[in-house]
């Protein structure tokens, strides 16, 4: 298999990239990437992989993109702008990375080639105490969430699709991001010992960054039986509300000092329950907990890193 990443260089590309490249069904692997965030060093070492091709451009350079989907077998739109603050930051960017950048993939790429897209379950808005399955509505409040969810809508009346509504990730990659919740208050309550909640009530899910490439591998290997399909990726156990998820932090770094206050609200308004029974049923499951993960990012954060990486 051939595989096209855009974004490749980012977060979750970064790791994807390097599972690919030592996959045995991988043939090739090119990336897409314009180093929006200046991350070229994330990456370069994979360039003596003969594996390996970077081609630093935009996706909105409709040439290069048709001439390379037409080369590959599987096409993983990663390039996005992330997160409610840099889309509000950016948003006619986003909505020609987020949204037309897969319309214009759905229209080039042929009917036998396979397209699987991250997206993220924020699009569930306020989803109240019942849990939010792949059918449940669509309520997206901010310019992140409408992209997406409209990104998703578009594939979705094509064939040889796969959609991934994405947890909350967390995790370690070369191409760090502390904006992200899990990585933010780890963070915090490992450099400032003190974490202050508002909205502490409120509940999402988290799913490693890991697992997140673990279950892309998974459906490209068997993509037949489970194309044109939308799947929930998340952890069961973690559908956590703020409080809860600084208490699991507290576990591992005692003097962590927790307080409550209203000083913002979350733009997009997430407070959800998530069901993943469906791609459970698939027989993937995820390796890696929560608290692995808080453990891992612990160790970085001792180790290599005194700074913050964000998407604004």
């Amino acid at each position: 298999m051939r595989v096209l990443l855009t974004g490749g260089a980012g977060y979750i590309g970064n790791v994807l990239t390097r599972d690919l490249l030592v996959c045995p069904d991988v043939s090739n692997v090119t990336v897409l990437d314009n180093f929006f965030y200046n991350q070229q060093s994330t990456i370069i070492d994979l360039l003596d992989n003969k594996k390996f091709a970077l081609f630093k451009d935009d996706v909105r350079n409709l040439d290069l993109l048709k001439d390379l989907i037409k080369k590959h077998d599987l096409i993983l739109p990663l390039a996005a702008i992330v997160g409610a603050p840099a889309c509000d930051k950016f948003p006619q960017l986003a909505q020609e990375i987020n949204y037309e950048q897969v319309r214009n993939i759905c229209n080039l790429k042929s009917s036998s080639q396979y397209l699987i897209l991250p997206v993220t379950n924020s699009g569930y808005g306020i989803g109240g105490e019942d849990f939010c399955d792949e059918d449940s509505p669509l309520k997206p409040i901010s310019i992140y969430g409408k992209t997406k969810v409209n990104a998703e809508r578009f594939m979705s009346s094509s064939d040889n699709f796969i959609s991934l509504r994405l947890a909350t990730v967390f995790g370690i990659s070369n191409r760090m991001r502390t904006d992200l919740l899990v990585n933010n208050f780890v963070y915090k309550s490992f450099f400032e010992k003190s974490l202050v909640l508002f909205e502490s009530k409120f509940r999402r899910n988290f799913i490693h960054i890991r697992d997140i490439s673990n279950v892309i591998l998974f459906l490209a290997k068997n993509f037949i039986k489970y194309k044109n399909n939308i799947y929930n990726v998340g952890l069961d156990n973690a559908n956590l509300t703020k409080l809860e998820l600084a208490q699991e932090i507290k576990k591992q770094i005692p003097d962590l000092k927790i307080t409550e206050d209203e000083f913002a609200k979350d733009p997009d308004k997430r407070d959800y329950i998530v069901s993943n029974k469906k791609i459970l049923a698939t027989g993937w499951k995820p390796k890696n907990s929560l608290k692995e993960g808080i453990g891992q990012l612990i160790k970085y954060y001792r180790f290599f890193d005194q700074k913050k990486h964000t998407n604004i």
